[in-house]
């Protein structure tokens, strides 16, 4: 289904108020091939009667769904490697330190945002379990959250493909998981620590928190600055005086908080937004 004259504004805005994801005039064919075939699917002629349907019909099903059409869900085992290293011999070991001089010793939360469909949050599950012998008598909860209702369901489930579980430089992976049909599944002594909810990074965040570790990677290029920083100044409301914000390799905040100073271990960039009120 192609775009008409007028609809890509129309659309681009909705997707806005929805997701807080900009498209930009380059991104006519994404709109195109992703809710094309669901306008059709609904009986629309064009996009311009799914955009109505979709302002105006208070369909949660035909919401929800545009919403996973539109968003990445795109993800790796272990993705980029630098941050879990960076989390492994910096981040988790500091953050241990820094809540047990708090009073909250053998305590930690972490937030896994736009966590797609599980790897991010089970990965560092697994990380830590490597850091820590007796971590079962710790008190670990990791949140991991997204837009997409239906990566939350498939992060839920906890299973893997074979080909998925291929895809990592990580040697190590089969004694995370246990088989089933078609693949492996997360083991419950990962899952445990983890778990999931729909959340939209351009709302409100209210409930969650303070958190000693944030992963935001690899979703704020999909904002325009100013909802970039409505994001992080949210973000940072929610962290640990002491915590640490990873970002995307590709990703920097000089153009949002340029007070905030970047910091590089094991060659991941990461930030420290309440470093600096705390001190």
């Amino acid at each position: 289904m192609k775009l008409r004259d007028g609809e890509f504004n129309l659309i681009a805005t909705l997707i806005k108020d929805l997701t807080g994801v900009h498209l930009d005039a380059s991104k006519g064919y994404l709109i195109e091939s992703r809710l094309g075939p669901i306008a059709e699917s609904v009986g629309c002629a064009n996009l311009n009667e799914l955009y109505f349907k979709l302002r105006y019909d208070n369909d949660s099903l035909l919401t929800q769904r545009v919403v996973d059409a539109i968003t990445t869900h795109e993800t790796l085992w272990f993705r980029d490697g630098t941050p879990f290293e960076a989390l492994k011999y910096k981040a988790i070991p500091e953050s241990i330190d820094a809540r047990s001089k708090s009073g909250r010793p053998r305590q930690l939360r972490i937030w896994s945002a736009a966590c797609s469909t599980g790897q991010e949050p089970y990965g560092i599950a697994m990380v830590l379990r490597e850091m820590i012998p007796d971590i079962d008598d710790w008190d670990i909860q990791i949140l991991a959250t997204d837009i997409s209702k239906s990566s939350i369901e498939t992060a839920e489930k906890a299973e893997y493909s074979t080909h998925d579980l291929t895809r990592t430089q990580r040697q190590d992976m089969k004694r995370w998981f246990e088989e089933v049909a078609g693949g492996a599944k997360v083991k419950e002594s990962v899952r445990k620590f983890v778990r999931f909810r729909c959340l939209n990074l351009a709302g409100l965040l209210g409930g969650i928190g303070p958190f000693d570790i944030v992963m935001l990677r690899n979703v704020l290029i999909y904002f325009d600055v100013p909802t970039k920083k409505k994001i992080l100044e949210r973000v940072a409301e929610v962290m640990a005086p002491h915590g640490w914000l990873f970002v995307g390799a590709s990703e920097s905040l000089l153009d949002t908080f340029p007070q905030w100073p970047a910091e590089s271990h094991c060659g991941a960039t990461v930030y420290r937004p309440n470093a600096r009120v705390h001190a």
